[in-house]
């Protein structure tokens, strides 16, 4: 499944529900990711100023894929 992503708060809440539906809290999710609850709080919420490639671990220690399209890109 593909979900757009416009803007912090979309993947926040993204990352949130990935997180739930897998039965972790944000101290397990730490465990797994390396990450602090408290920068995992803060994506969770939408703060738009977190490191993205921090974001990109953490979406990755959920097992989400973030891609990028747009209509002028080729392969």
């Amino acid at each position: 499944m593909q979900k757009n992503i416009f803007n912090t708060k979309d993947l926040g809440l993204l990352i949130r529900k990935a997180r739930k539906k897998q039965g972790l809290t944000q101290a397990d999710l730490s465990g797994i990711s390396g990450l602090g609850t408290r920068f995992i709080g803060e994506v969770e919420n939408g703060k738009n100023t977190a490191h993205i490639g921090k974001v990109i671990q953490l979406a990755s220690s959920l097992g989400l894929v973030i891609s990028v399209g747009c209509d002028w890109m080729e392969d």
